[in-house]
C-alpha cells in the first residue's frame, strides 16, 4: 500500500502563497496519475487539480490560472504550489494517486490544512 503524507499548509492572507507537498513512499509517478482534492468544512471532497503519466494538467475552474500542479520523480514527491489564496481556498488539501487523476485508488492521508483568513 502506499503511504501519501502532506505537508505544507497553513495560515495565510489573502492573495498569499503556499506550496503543497505530497510525499509517496514508493515512486508512483510513472505508474499512476496524481491528483490533490480539498475538502472545505461541511463540504464534499472534491477534486483540485490533475496531472497524467504523460506531464497534462487539469484544474477545476475555481483554481485555473491561480495553482499548478507538479511533480518530481527522483524526490516522489507531488507539489500544487498555490497562489493568490482566497478565503474560498481554506480546506484540507489532501493528495491521492489512481489510472485516472479523478478516480482515486489510495487511501486518504491526514491532508494539510490550508485556511485563508485576514
Amino acid at each position: 500500500q502506499v503511504q501519501l503524507v502532506e505537508s505544507g499548509g497553513g495560515l495565510v492572507q489573502p492573495g498569499n502563497s503556499l506550496r503543497l507537498s505530497c510525499a509517496a513512499s514508493v515512486s508512483i509517478f510513472s505508474i499512476y496519475a496524481m491528483g490533490w482534492y480539498r475538502q472545505a468544512p461541511g463540504q464534499q471532497r472534491e477534486l483540485v487539480a490533475g496531472i497524467t503519466i504523460g506531464g497534462s494538467t487539469n484544474y477545476v475552474d475555481s483554481v485555473k490560472g491561480r495553482f499548478t500542479i507538479s511533480g518530481d520523480t527522483a524526490k516522489k514527491t507531488l507539489y500544487l504550489q498555490t497562489n493568490r489564496l482566497s478565503p474560498g481556498d481554506t480546506a484540507v488539501y489532501y493528495c491521492n494517486y489512481g489510472n485516472r487523476y479523478d478516480r482515486p485508488l489510495g487511501s486518504w492521508g491526514q491532508g494539510t490544512q490550508v485556511t485563508v483568513s485576514s
